[in-house]
């Protein structure tokens, strides 16, 4: 059951700015990349459904967030149906993302009151998925829906939506500032953040210092 109710996680989001995004099959890696991002400053963290048995996986790195990181927000990423989304709020996701909107999905977290974020490529599938009970959006692929300009004329007529994107989306001011300039709430990271080489040599301080930059750099960005 989730930890952390759906205002917590979505207030979290926003005032975080971003969410990584990451999978690993050995539950050591995974954890290590939940320890230094948290000691970083980012405590929501988005582990995707990608390998096999890799409920499995987040079910072991759920236990060790509720032993070892508290503050830690952990959810579930890549999922597209009913099912799988009953089967990790089961295991402990505290939200749902995923690369497309399903109302089944929609459904099964708002009877548990868990926070759905549904991708979308369009103003009229940020629109639906909003009806469904939907508080923020994932623009994916952020760069080939249309970048931060898309984010800026999406929001013009509909100034309510919440958007946060990935795909595209790199830990420079340069690719970061124009995504918050356009109005996301926060944007999502996958390697760019959680790199190859730091997962290779096992560079976990490497990872804590680049959250805790990416942090300090959305804060400037944002002027707070």
């Amino acid at each position: 059951m989730a930890r952390h109710t759906r205002l917590q996680v979505l207030s979290a989001v926003n005032e975080i700015g971003v969410v990584p995004v990451f999978y690993n099959g050995d539950i050591g890696t995974a954890q290590n990349i939940a320890k230094a991002c948290v000691k970083g400053g980012i405590k929501v963290l988005e582990f995707t459904n990608r390998g096999d048995h890799a409920w499995e996986v987040f079910s072991a790195l759920d236990k060790f967030c509720v032993s070892e990181l508290p503050d830690a927000i952990l959810g579930t990423g890549s999922v597209l149906d009913a099912g799988t989304a009953s089967m990790y709020i089961g295991s402990g996701a505290n939200f749902i993302v995923g690369p497309v909107t399903n109302p089944d999905v929609a459904k099964v977290c708002n009877r548990r009151k868990i926070g759905y974020i549904p991708g979308c490529g369009t103003a009229s599938e940020i629109s639906a998925a909003e009806e469904l009970g939907v508080d923020i959006v994932k623009v994916f692929p952020g760069s080939a829906v249309g970048g931060p300009g898309f984010v800026k004329d999406v929001l013009a007529p509909m100034p309510w939506s919440s958007i946060m994107p990935t795909g595209g989306v790199d830990i420079t001011e340069e690719s970061l500032r124009p995504w918050f300039e356009s109005g996301v709430v926060a944007v999502g990271m996958g390697s760019k953040l959680v790199s190859a080489d730091i997962l290779k040599d096992g560079a976990w301080d490497k990872l804590e210092k680049r959250s805790r930059d990416t942090v300090a750099l959305i804060k400037s960005i944002r002027g707070r």
